[in-house]
């Protein structure tokens, strides 16, 4: 089990992060960047941010429900963005996916993702209580 820790020796999160996460014993889980496509690799949310965070935080959701993980699951969040001022004023919607305690976070600035019209890319590492882990449909060994 993960848990999560603010040491009152460097300054307190002002938003949804924590400081530091300490993984147990589960399956931690990678996940790819994702950026705001629908199933169908379609674009959400051009020119916004806010709908884009979202369609970004419901593909990681996703992904987290194939192996019956949940958002809490997530220990650390790495996000670029074109944007950070857009991207700051985006924290209500990552309120609406994340309760306390919250993952540690780092956001980079960039100067473009891989289309012009994306904003947003963010790749997450969770960890999965091994009693409730499902192994997805599909999953293929990596080390062959």
């Amino acid at each position: 089990m993960a848990k999560s820790f603010n040491p009152d020796a460097v300054w307190a999160p002002f938003g949804a992060f924590s400081q530091t996460v300490v993984a147990g014993s589960g399956r931690t889980v990678y996940l790819k960047g994702q950026v705001a496509l629908d199933p169908d690799g379609n674009i959400i949310g051009e020119h916004d941010m806010q709908a884009q965070v979202r369609q970004v935080l419901e593909n990681i959701q996703t992904i987290l429900r194939t192996m019956n993980g949940r958002m809490g699951d997530i220990l650390s969040l790495t996000q670029f963005t074109t944007d950070i001022q857009a991207f700051m004023r985006s924290g209500e919607v990552r309120m609406a996916y994340f309760a306390e305690p919250f993952p540690i976070t780092t956001t980079i600035e960039v100067t473009a993702l891989y289309d012009p019209r994306l904003m947003i890319e963010i790749t997450a590492i969770a960890e999965i209580p091994v009693y409730r882990f499902q192994e997805p449909d599909g999953a293929l060994d990596l080390h062959g």
